[in-house]
């Protein structure tokens, strides 16, 4: 059993990391959110002490090695911004961490943390789900086994509705969010890269506050997508259904459904480091690489080979901003 500490459990992936450190039979001792709404802990662990301030929460987790009860890992579920300073915390606390995805917003930052865990001798991992679910690995040994001089033709379109308090919140900031790119995508672009090989090019057509469109080309794919956090983008059949969220994939022109199989994804994850063989921060190097250049990116507007939707009329910020 692992002694697990965890900051940022009031936010909306923490559940996933709670249940995770339950489903693999460790314990969490200590948790750390500004906000109190965390009655979730009860659910898991209702013994776990819980701090509203960084200090309370460092001196509790530096008297529990004190009596022999040193955390073991640190789980970081906090708004992308923090991942960094977290991770640092983690491993100069002694413990391995384990961060949400994106592990940070630039490239330069692995490279930063990656000193620190050469000098405090621990490890820190990111988590990457969908390298895990079966669908993708299948697709993945797919293309592996195929021919290697083989391009694919690619659509992504992920649509996954959000209100106005999403721009109230730290995710409508693009200096805490990373944009919409980063905050719902980066975990697809790491899924194309690791399927489909090194990036080659990276075209941003259409950029605003809730959307996102342009093309990726990898070594083997070439990749129109479209992300979008606006729910006037729903196909007409999501709308007529009640969803209010859309994803798909074609592959040449064939439908790439994974749409299932994600609700155990993060407890595989924390099953495949617990036994010493999840993803390191290095591996999501490409996905970061791949937001950063977007953010920077200046559309090209509609020219080239664009996603369809990408053709959808722009809107005003919802704050008018």
């Amino acid at each position: 059993m692992k002694n697990f500490a965890i900051i940022g459990v009031g936010g909306y992936v923490a559940p996933r990391h709670l249940k995770a450190i339950k489903e693999t039979g460790n314990m969490l001792l200590s948790a750390y959110d500004r906000c109190d709404s965390v009655g979730i802990i009860d659910s898991f662990f209702p013994d776990a002490a819980f701090f509203t301030e960084q200090e309370l929460f460092d001196r509790h987790n530096s008297r529990l090695k004190e009596r022999g009860q040193a955390l073991d890992f640190v789980s970081v579920c906090t708004p992308n911004y923090l991942h960094d300073a977290h991770t640092r915390y983690g491993l100069r606390l002694g413990a391995d961490v384990v961060c949400e995805k994106p592990v940070v917003l630039n490239p330069w930052n692995i490279d930063a943390l990656e000193k620190v865990e050469q000098e405090t001798g621990h490890k820190a991992f990111t988590i990457l789900q969908l390298r895990l679910h079966p669908s993708v690995v299948a697709l993945r040994e797919k293309v592996l086994s195929g021919p290697k001089d083989k391009v694919y033709d690619v659509d992504l379109t992920y649509i996954t509705s959000r209100g106005n308090w999403y721009y109230a919140s730290w995710k409508g900031d693009e200096h805490k969010s990373g944009g919409v790119a980063t905050n719902i995508g980066v975990h697809f672009y790491d899924m194309l890269a690791w399927i489909f090989g090194p990036l080659e090019r990276n075209i941003v057509h259409v950029k605003s506050h809730d959307r996102v469109a342009g093309y990726l080309e990898f070594r083997q794919a070439r990749v129109r997508y479209f992300l979008s956090i606006n729910a006037a983008h729903l196909p007409q059949e999501a709308v007529e259904n009640g969803m209010r969220t859309f994803r798909t994939i074609t592959v040449d022109g064939e439908s790439f459904e994974f749409s299932a199989g994600f609700t155990d994804l993060h407890t595989l994850s924390y099953e495949k480091i617990l036994a010493g063989d999840g993803f390191r921060i290095s591996e999501a190097r490409t996905c970061i690489e791949i937001v950063s250049e977007i953010r920077k990116a200046s559309p090209v507007g509609l020219e080239g080979d664009y996603h369809p939707l990408a053709k959808h009329p722009l809107t005003q910020h919802p704050f008018g901003w």
